[in-house]
């Protein structure tokens, strides 16, 4: 057998009152119980692997819930305890009064070999991040992952709820010599992360449930320190952690960034895109499926590029067969971010429908008008193929802008709400639609040309395909001025003069 189980669960069962307790002993399938549930005026429920069992058909009364308090440790602030020495952990609900109307009664294991799965990561040195949903495994084996370090390493757990080391003051031998720092209360996570590294020099930290914003900079100062951090956080797979705000600066932090024409055009990208901010705070992120099942990033950095540039980025498969051998393969996984790359929002016909937020709707109109585009101004985001809007609201960032990013719509942005900054940007978003040619850069061409006619003389433009040269012959027509097209193609290019 691969892995051994260690439960102590009839400490977990002696808690409840003797006509609930008695029905458990006669079960069993007791080895695969998860939890047991008294609420006040319901029925006691157990919960297992693949069903629940009603353990008594009497409602939970006040006396009862009071057994089992009396019978454990007391509450933290983070409403949960535990049985000394054991890895059980009991959960209350209250009512607004303060007082217990509901337990969870959670059954801890100490699950010896489940790292086996990911042994070779852990040796490696390399900062770890596990990732799943509840009660898939993540501090069975995040406790399983100290015990094996404390081997060779100098081990620090900094256990918030004791979920990892167990209650009481000594730690439950399933974390072998690692040491336990408990927490005092539970926002007081980060200060005793950072206390843990200036005061006890450990090579290795771990950290159950990672999930607020001060938590996340102490681990980054922590790794920042040279010391190697396993943890868990809350979060399914890494695209969900990635769109956490709170916590995606574990993987790196996402920002927006708006590139220059050139570079986005060098990039085959959109203007508005996301790019990591910094480097990631772990290595290498692993996502539990199944007790023995994981999918493992080997590389965060280079995973989070792909997937905020909409490459597919494969993933190593790992599990553990019958016979106790542990096999792998690949997958590819669609990202779930929206990228900000190769997004093809576009009407039929080449219209474009915008969405203008904080500019002047008339004046975007003329614009549009001015240049004969086919431009439809659309009342709603989720119609919308690209967002204008001004410098200011861009940088204020409301809801409307980070609804359109996390939608992927383009998002332009204007330096002044006046018709020739809307004319460019239009020239931008249907750039592609004449051919080989930059619109926008054509037509920055054409107004600096009109500037030069109207203060005197000529000018003549650079080559340009036929629809281009219209749109310039159009943005003359708005000055008042002359134009024609002279040459011969490809060399085909307008003149702008005064009549007269």
């Amino acid at each position: 057998m691969w892995k051994e189980i260690t439960d102590d669960l009839d400490a977990l069962i002696d808690t409840l009152p003797p006509h609930i307790s008695k029905p458990l002993y006669e079960r069993d399938d007791r080895s695969e119980l998860l939890e047991v549930v008294m609420d006040l005026g319901r029925q006691p429920e157990a919960r297992f692997l693949d069903k629940e069992v009603i353990l008594r058909h009497d409602d939970v009364g006040e006396d009862d819930i009071e057994y089992v308090v009396s019978r454990i440790s007391p509450f933290g602030d983070d409403n949960r305890a535990g049985i000394e020495r054991t890895l059980h952990r009991i959960s209350a609900i209250r009512n607004r009064k303060g007082r217990i109307v509901g337990l969870t009664l959670r059954v801890g294991r100490a699950v010896f070999g489940t790292i086996k799965v990911i042994e070779d990561m852990v040796q490696s040195g390399e900062s770890i991040l596990l990732l799943g949903r509840p009660g898939v495994g993540k501090t069975t084996m995040l406790r399983e992952v100290a015990r094996v370090l404390a081997e060779k390493k100098r081990v620090v757990i900094v256990d918030t709820s004791n979920e990892i080391a167990g209650d009481g003051d000594i730690p439950h031998p399933a974390i072998g010599h690692a040491r336990r720092m408990q927490v005092p209360t539970s926002s007081m996570q980060h200060a005793v992360m950072i206390e843990a590294v200036e005061n006890h020099m450990p090579e290795v930290i771990v950290i159950d449930e990672i999930g607020t914003e001060l938590e996340a900079q102490a681990a980054r100062t922590i790794a920042e320190r040279g010391v190697q951090l396993v943890a868990t956080a809350h979060g399914n797979t890494l695209d969900n952690l990635m769109m956490n705000p709170t916590l995606s600066d574990l993987v790196g932090g996402i920002q927006t960034v708006t590139l220059g024409d050139e570079e986005a055009r060098r990039r085959g990208t959109q203007k508005s895109i996301l790019e990591r901010k910094a480097p990631p705070t772990f290595d290498v992120v692993v996502e539990i499926q199944e007790w023995d099942r994981v999918v493992i990033h080997p590389d965060v950095a280079e995973i989070a590029d792909a997937i905020l540039r909409g490459r597919p980025a494969s993933a190593e498969v790992r599990w553990v067969d019958e016979d106790g051998v542990v096999r792998s393969g690949r997958e590819m996984p669609s990202p779930s971010i929206p990228p900000r790359v190769a997004i093809n929002r576009r009407s039929a016909g080449g219209e474009r429908r915008l969405y203008p937020f904080g500019i002047n709707r008339r004046r975007l109109e003329q614009a549009a008008r001015d240049l004969t585009l086919p431009a439809t101004i659309v009342e709603n985001l989720d119609d919308a193929d690209a967002l204008i809007t001004s410098r200011s609201y861009y940088q204020r960032k409301p809801q409307r802008i980070r609804d359109a990013e996390d939608m992927g719509i383009p998002i332009y942005v204007l330096r002044n709400n006046t018709i020739s900054q809307m004319r460019q940007c239009l020239g931008s978003i249907y750039s592609g639609e004449g051919g080989e040619g930059s619109v926008g850069t054509a037509l920055r061409e054409a107004e600096d040309a009109i500037t030069r006619v109207m203060a005197g003389g000529e000018a003549e433009l650079s080559p340009q395909n036929a629809y281009i040269r219209r749109l310039q012959h159009r943005l003359a027509e708005q000055y008042n001025l002359s134009s024609s097209s002279k040459g011969k193609e490809p060399q085909r290019r307008v003149r702008i003069f005064k009549e007269g």
